[in-house]
Parts: structure tokens; C-alpha cells; sequence
């Protein structure tokens, strides 16, 4: 079954990652651990910073462009760029005394900040040592400098020998103009003319002998270093902190991604209400995680354990079909093979018989099934033979298959029994006369089915029962095993009311290890319950007889555990 997405909430996905927080937590630690090393191998790069003053030149070349960052006369930004450029770089090669440097590697270091609202240059140079960085930003500032005084008087000498050869024009000019007017007499219609045009010279030569003299007398400015390189103490890169908060929130990320993405792949049920959303099989009852099921004894009635199961009993009591006259049979069907389905079939049947009603539990899983399973033998007290393939092989009548369980008075149990050759009886008739005479006799008859997902046998049981359950162990009891399950039920016309979901079992280190069933002997069909039916048991007649002694009737004390006394329904 496909699971869906959109069922899954915030509260789902944090969950998976609690479930599989080893995960989380091992990946987090690899990515702390390789941030580490990778910032173990990674080069130092120290940093220094150079503040730099960039001042008008006086040259007139300093005008802001239009849109600018900036908006003193100074354009920032231009500035900014030239401090990088190849010039810049070629210059502060040759202070560094590192011509062998190609220009741009160089250039390739410095990064250049303009500070808000300044006229301020910050330099920065990055190198592996730190004496490098501080020499590298000084060069770099110097060159800067330098470059810009050098251009600014370039500039300046370029005005002045164009303001000297116009003024050399003009005066050249001006020589003709004069000596004309020497020879003109005063009343000379050309004077004023000449005049005029004297006049228009000798302003023009004013205003560029004004021009000339303040370029002379101009002093080149470029700017000055306010703050020089500083000899950094630790490198700028790797920064250790910042990478092992990187490596940590990575491999968090990565965990959490595996936590989920394995949450997504593991077919096994983690979870009860995973039953409901990936299986649609309600769950009735679960066992809280810290109550674990012992493999000796079944729960107390007054145990959480024991609470739980007493629910489970009222929810079956409501959800069976009525039948009147005749007693209800509940099959429980472990989905997987385990003792899922042992441990809830004996605690359900205990939970009926503590009710009062004459309740009969059947173990129907045959030897070749039962070496995983807890045997209800040490669980109720009885034997384990005579049994269910005893009777089915026509070796011992009903009635001597059915003992009483040593704590539960109004329990009766029928084992599975030791014939092994009785496999593929549970689809005969015995087994349907067999019910159909427990039905009578009791009120409530609980059978422990195989696994359906290891034999055909629990479709076949169930097709004789008035409702079913689903025996689920976490951790073990796969999604595939409970929805074929209950496809298995469905096609064979059985209700199934829900499923019982166990945590994982494990069995304690104090207890003993299940006794096998063993085969039952020619001698042993002459095994005496008790002293009132061995008599009867030689001719194995009326089943019905038999069952009704054994069931509803006060029996005799016992020396052997199988046989409590039980007071009469």
C-alpha cells in the first residue's frame, strides 16, 4: 500500500526523527567531524585594510558622473574600480618587489569598501601570512596614491603647455595689430577697427595669463592614508565556528532526511497508527511500550496490561454478531509468525472467563508452526497433550482434548497437541463438528489461528468464526502481512473488528525456555482426566457428553496443575 503524504503532519515527520535519532545524531557528529577537518586543511588567508582619503587633485579633473553613489566632486565608485585596475597593480607589483606576479593575481586580492556618506577608500589585501596582507594593502594604497597624483600632474602639465601655446598665439597676433596702429595717423579711419581688435586680444591674453599663473602656483593633492595596514593577529578564513555550525546544520539536515527517508522504506509497523493509515485496519487495543507481556503467566486483571485486554473484551462483546443459543467464536490470527497472536488469545480468553461466562480457548497452530510461539501451556497451566491434532486425528475424543486452566476457574483450554501428521485437518469436518460443539458448551470460544502469513490454515479457521482479530507485534509484523491479513479475512466473508497491536517481545532471561509438545503414544489415549470420565472415555461416544463434564461441570481436585477444581457455571 502506497503511502500518502498528505496524511502526514509536523507532529509525523518529528516522530520518524525522534524514532531514529541515533541516525540524526550520528550524521550530525560526521558533519561536525568533517567540518572540522575540512577547516584543518584548508589554507589560511589573513586579512589587512588600508583607509585611504581621496582628496580633490586641484587638476579639474575630478567631477562626479551623473547617477553616481557618491556626490562630493569626487566619484567613489570610479575610484574604487581604479584602485583594481592593471596600472594600480603594476605599480604596487614593484613596491612589493614581486614583479613576477602577473598584475591581475595580484589584483585578484584586494577588495575595495566605500563607507557611507564618506570620502574614504577601504582597502583590503588577502594573502597567506599576515605580513604579507599588511604589505600588500599599503602597497596597494600607496600605488592608488600614486597613480592618481601621476595622473593629476600629467593632467596639469598638459593645461599649462596648452595654455602657453594659445597665449604664444595671441601674442602673435597682437604684434601686427600694434605695429599698424604706430603707423596709422590719429584720424585713420582703421584705428578704431584695429583698436577693436587689439582690445579683444589683450583680454583673451589677460584671462589666460590669470589661467597660467594658477596652474603654476597649483600644488597636486591626491589624498593621504589615514589609517595605515594593520598586521592582522589571527587569519580572517577558515572561520572554525562558522564551519562547524555549517557541518552540524548539515549533517542535521542530512539525519533528518535519513530519518525520514528510512521511516518511509521500513516495512515493518512502528507505530499503532500506522495500522489505520497505511493498512485501514482500525486499531482496538495496544500495549503501552513499558508494559511488556511476560511468556509465563497472562496479565493481572488490575495490571495495565490486564486493563487493556478488559477494554479489548467489552469492544468484541459490542462488536460481535448476536447469536442465539450458541456461544460467539473469536478467531485471532497473528499477521506474522511470533507469539503475537499466543499472547492474545490466552489474555483474551482470560478476560472473558474472569466475566463469569464458561469460555474455551482453542490453540489451533499444528507442531510444525508452533517452535516460534509461546506455548499456552506455561501461560495457563495445563498440559500439553492431549490436544486440538490429537482430536482432529481421531486418537482422542473431544472431551479429553478440553482442561480446565490451573488459575482461570471458568477457562477452559484445548492445547494444540502433539500429533504432528495432523497437518491440513483444520480444514476438515472434525474441526466444524468440533466448534459446533463448543458453541453449545460455552459462551465465548477463543481460537489461537496460525499466522496468515504463513499458512492457508487461518483463512480456514476464521471461515468458521463470528468475528476475527489481528494479532500485530511492533518491529516485527510487517504492513504487507496485516493488509493481506485482512484481505484474507474479507474474502472468506469473516468480519474483522480490528487489531490488537503488541510491542516487540522478548523474552526474559528467567524464563524457561517452552517445553515442546510432545507425540502422543498408543499409551496415551487411555490418559485419565479425571476418576468420572475415564470410564466413559473407552467407548468415545457422545462428544457433546463429554465436553459438557468438562466444561460446565464441577470436577474433582487434582493433584496435577492441568486439572483445578472450577466451580460450576
Amino acid at each position: 500500500m502506497a503511502l500518502d503524504a498528505r496524511s502526514y503532519d509536523m507532529s509525523d515527520l518529528l516522530g520518524m526523527v525522534r524514532r531514529h535519532w541515533w541516525i540524526v545524531a550520528l550524521l550530525t557528529v560526521f558533519g561536525v567531524v568533517g567540518a572540522y577537518e575540512v577547516t584543518a586543511r584548508q589554507p589560511k588567508v589573513y586579512e589587512s585594510a588600508t583607509s585611504v582619503l581621496v582628496q580633490p587633485t586641484g587638476a579639474g579633473q575630478d567631477t562626479n558622473v551623473s547617477g553616481g553613489r557618491t556626490k562630493g566632486e569626487i566619484n567613489l565608485d570610479t575610484e574604487a574600480q581604479l584602485v583594481r585596475s592593471t596600472a594600480v597593480a603594476t605599480d604596487a607589483a614593484k613596491l612589493l618587489r614581486a614583479e613576477s606576479v602577473p598584475p591581475d593575481t595580484l589584483a585578484a586580492n584586494v577588495s575595495v569598501e566605500v563607507p557611507a556618506n564618506t570620502s574614504v577608500l577601504v582597502i583590503t589585501f588577502k594573502a597567506g601570512g599576515a605580513r604579507e596582507a599588511q604589505a600588500g594593502s599599503h602597497a596597494f594604497a600607496e600605488a592608488y596614491l600614486r597613480n592618481r597624483e601621476e595622473t593629476a600632474a600629467n593632467e596639469l602639465a598638459e593645461q599649462i603647455a596648452t595654455i602657453d601655446g594659445k597665449l604664444k598665439q595671441l601674442n602673435a597676433a597682437l604684434a601686427p595689430i600694434n605695429a599698424r596702429l604706430a603707423s596709422l595717423r590719429p584720424d585713420s579711419s582703421e584705428r578704431p577697427n584695429l583698436e577693436s581688435q587689439r582690445s579683444t586680444i589683450t583680454a583673451q591674453v589677460n584671462t589666460l595669463s590669470a589661467r597660467l599663473n594658477q596652474l603654476v602656483t597649483t600644488t597636486v593633492s591626491a589624498g593621504k592614508i589615514i589609517r595605515d595596514a594593520n598586521l592582522p593577529d589571527r587569519p580572517s578564513k577558515p572561520v572554525l565556528p562558522l564551519n562547524l555550525g555549517s557541518g552540524a546544520a548539515a549533517g542535521l539536515l542530512l539525519g533528518a532526511g535519513a530519518a525520514i527517508l528510512r521511516e518511509r522504506l521500513d516495512r515493518r509497523i512502528r507505530r499503532p497508527d500506522d495500522l489505520t493509515r497505511r493498512c485501514d485496519v482500525s486499531v482496538l487495543a495496544a500495549l503501552p511500550p513499558k508494559v511488556r507481556p511476560r511468556l509465563d503467566d497472562v496479565f493481572p486483571p488490575f495490571g495495565a496490561g490486564g486493563r487493556v485486554f478488559n477494554r479489548l473484551r467489552n469492544e468484541v462483546v459490542a462488536g460481535a454478531p448476536k447469536t442465539e443459543g450458541k456461544g460467539q467464536v473469536i478467531v485471532v490470527a497473528g499477521a506474522s509468525r511470533g507469539s503475537a497472536s499466543t499472547v492474545v488469545a490466552a489474555n483474551l480468553a482470560a478476560a472473558f472467563a474472569r466475566t463469569g461466562g464458561q469460555t474455551v480457548l482453542v490453540c489451533a497452530h499444528l507442531p510444525d508452526s508452533v517452535a516460534e510461539l509461546a506455548p499456552v501451556t506455561r501461560l495457563l497451566g495445563v498440559r500439553a497433550v492431549p490436544g486440538l491434532s490429537d482430536v482432529l486425528a481421531g486418537k482422542v475424543a473431544l472431551g479429553r482434548a478440553v482442561q480446565r486452566a490451573s488459575r482461570q476457574p471458568r477457562l477452559s483450554v484445548i492445547t494444540t497437541g502433539g500429533t504432528a501428521s495432523a497437518a491440513g485437518l483444520l480444514q476438515s469436518q472434525m474441526l466444524r463438528d468440533a466448534l459446533t460443539a463448543l458453541r453449545r458448551q460455552a459462551e465465548y470460544v477463543v481460537i489461537e489461528a496460525p499466522a496468515t502469513s504463513t499458512s492457508a490454515d487461518a483463512q480456514s479457521v476464521a471461515s468458521l468464526a463470528d468475528l476475527a482479530l489481528v494479532a500485530v507485534e511492533l518491529k516485527r509484523t510487517r504492513y504487507a502481512d496485516v493488509s493481506d491479513a485482512a484481505e484474507q479475512l474479507r474474502r472468506v466473508g469473516t468480519p474483522l473488528l480490528g487489531a490488537v497491536v503488541l510491542p516487540r517481545l522478548v523474552r526474559h532471561h528467567d524464563e524457561p525456555p517452552p517445553a515442546p509438545a510432545r507425540a502422543l503414544d498408543d499409551e496415551d489415549e487411555a490418559l485419565d482426566l479425571d476418576e468420572e470420565e475415564s470410564e466413559e472415555d473407552t467407548s468415545v461416544a457422545d462428544a457433546d457428553t463429554v465436553v459438557m463434564k468438562k466444561v460446565g461441570a464441577r470436577k474433582k481436585p487434582r493433584k496435577a496443575p492441568a486439572t483445578n477444581t472450577s466451580a460450576p457455571r
